[in-house]
């Protein structure tokens, strides 16, 4: 090899050694750092998905013993005897004579919580009732990701 294309290399080799600039480090940081928001973003979005889904399920699993409960009963519980109802038999109100024995919840089970750990909401004058958690915010009202979820009852539909 000549002096001339050592120094070439030489070359060559120097300017690929010198590495990133701080300018171009700090845009690749901001790139991974947006892209990372998105995610994360995303990754919320879909979670928050799954709990909305897991408390109608619950609310759905509640409204079913609720109607075992009223077909035993021939009422729903009242809103004072709340869904501990579903529990033990309620000691207050309109006595249910063919109260199923173990309770409707489950043997050694109790009513969920919420995915959010707060308690269901439920109202009844025994004839209807109403169900709902009221989400993220574990507070009445709100909106988006903290937005009430009803349980809503799913309509019949009529023959023609």
């Amino acid at each position: 090899m000549n002096q001339e294309s050592n120094r070439e290399i030489k070359k060559t080799l120097s300017k690929s050694e010198k590495g990133f600039s701080l300018l171009e480090i700090l845009i690749a940081l901001a790139l991974l750092a947006g892209a990372g928001t998105f995610v994360a973003g995303k990754m919320f979005e879909s979670m928050h998905k799954g709990r909305v889904s897991t408390a109608k399920t619950q609310m759905g699993n509640i409204a079913n013993m609720l109607r075992s409960y009223k077909a035993d009963c021939n009422v729903y519980p009242t809103t004072e005897q709340g869904l501990l109802a579903l529990e033990e038999k309620p000691t207050t109100g309109r006595e249910c004579t063919n109260y199923n024995t173990g309770g409707y919840v489950g043997e050694d089970a109790e009513i969920p919580l919420d995915p959010w750990e707060g308690e269901y909401q439920y109202t009844s004058n025994g004839k209807k009732f109403n169900l709902l958690s009221f989400g993220a915010d574990k507070q009445e009202g709100g909106e988006d990701q903290d937005a009430d979820i009803p349980f809503r009852k799913k309509r019949r539909r009529r023959g023609k």
